[in-house]
């Protein structure tokens, strides 16, 4: 299994404010990035986001990542 990454780490990598990624993860949010919520912590496998990511990809798709 891969290394899951922390909501500062995936912001970071995302150049991101860490506020961004908490309302991605929000119940009401229609933009839901995915994440896995283990007690109260929530964690982000890359791959998965990567693939969100790609999706959300308004460039050709050759251009993304």
């Amino acid at each position: 299994m891969e290394r899951l990454l922390t909501v500062q780490e995936l912001a970071e990598k995302l150049n991101v404010p860490v506020s961004w990624i908490y309302d991605r993860t929000r119940s009401g949010s229609t933009d839901h990035i995915p994440h896995y919520k283990i007690g109260k912590y929530l964690r982000f496998a890359e791959e998965e986001v990567i693939d969100y990511l790609r999706l959300k990809c308004v460039e050709s798709p050759q251009r993304c990542m």
